[in-house]
């Protein structure tokens, strides 16, 4: 898929809600002057009541988690002071699909409105799927993991690059990055970071543990111990496996001296330093040779 042109997508979302007050029934004299927008024509800056009902969610809305608790609060206080900032739709078959403010649309529908303010634009399938994840990233609404498959998605599907990624939606090169590398956690972890059970950063913390078993099992314990990013690198570094020592290169006396002694002896001679010390390892293949070189030994007490 051709990635699409970017210009303006990443200045912000405010010029997509209108600053106009004024909200009309969505009749059907409305619906066909929504209907009769072409591709790439702009919508008129009318703010729309329209059925709630008439309204679904946007199936590529990078927030798949909603917390319940707030969705009541937030109801609540729609049913005291209505919903104040409309939702922002494009027309589909039967409808609308929401492109942003899923979560008021949501709340609205738990206080029992029937109808909800909404502007209506014209917007292509990658359009709609880049509003949707750089509205709620500006919001700073989706959970790490969220943010971490918008960010995949926009470079995976839309061919965007971590530059443009950075530009777009306010984030440093490095948040970028260190966000996609979350991707790389066992699908338990990541549940446990949507679930707000573990920080982002403790997360990361665990990404170079290979055996999942055991990234879950860490992962559990700081959660759960409410251990420090820092104390949980260092439990991370610990459960590694330790890499074997590689043994020092012999210098050149040493070598001249394994070589002398295996002369003196008959048998191969390895010479092995440690510290200051070391050790003298005399090489021998059978009894008879054991007994030769003790004998050869004892001589030269």
């Amino acid at each position: 898929m051709a990635a699409p042109k970017r210009s303006g997508l990443g200045k912000g979302l405010g010029a997509l809600i209108s600053e106009t007050t004024e909200a009309v029934s969505i009749d059907s004299e409305n619906l066909n002057r929504i209907e009769d927008v072409k591709d790439g024509e702009s919508q008129e800056n009318i703010v729309y009541l329209i059925d709630i009902n008439k309204i679904k969610p946007n199936e590529n809305q990078p927030r798949k988690h909603f917390n319940e608790e707030k969705l009541e609060e937030l109801a609540a206080s729609i049913k005291n002071h209505g919903v104040i900032q409309p939702v922002i739709l494009r027309k589909v078959e039967n409808g609308f699909e929401i492109v942003a403010g899923e979560r008021r649309w949501r709340a609205a529908r738990k206080a029992g409105l029937r109808e909800i303010p909404g502007v209506v634009r014209v917007l292509t399938d990658e359009q709609n799927m880049l509003l949707a994840i750089i509205e709620n990233m500006q919001r700073e609404d989706l959970n790490p993991i969220e943010e971490a498959e918008a960010v995949s998605q926009m470079i995976g599907t839309y061919g965007f690059t971590q530059e443009e990624v950075s530009k777009s939606i306010g984030k440093s090169r490095p948040y970028i990055t260190n966000s996609l590398r979350l991707l790389k956690l066992s699908e338990d972890v990541r549940a446990m970071v949507r679930e707000g059970r573990l920080s982002a950063g403790h997360a990361r913390a665990l990404i170079t543990i290979e055996d999942e078993k055991k990234q879950l099992e860490l992962a559990k314990k700081a959660a759960d111990e409410g251990l420090s990013v820092r104390e949980t690198e260092r439990l991370s570094n610990d459960s590694k496996p330790k890499k074997a020592a590689r043994p020092r290169k012999k210098n050149a006396d040493v070598l001249r001296l394994e070589e002398e002694l295996k002369e003196a002896v008959g048998t191969k001679v390895n010479i092995r330093q440690s510290g200051k010390g070391g050790k003298v390892e005399i090489l021998c293949y059978n009894r008879e040779e054991l007994e030769r070189i003790i004998e050869l030994l004892r001589g030269i007490r």
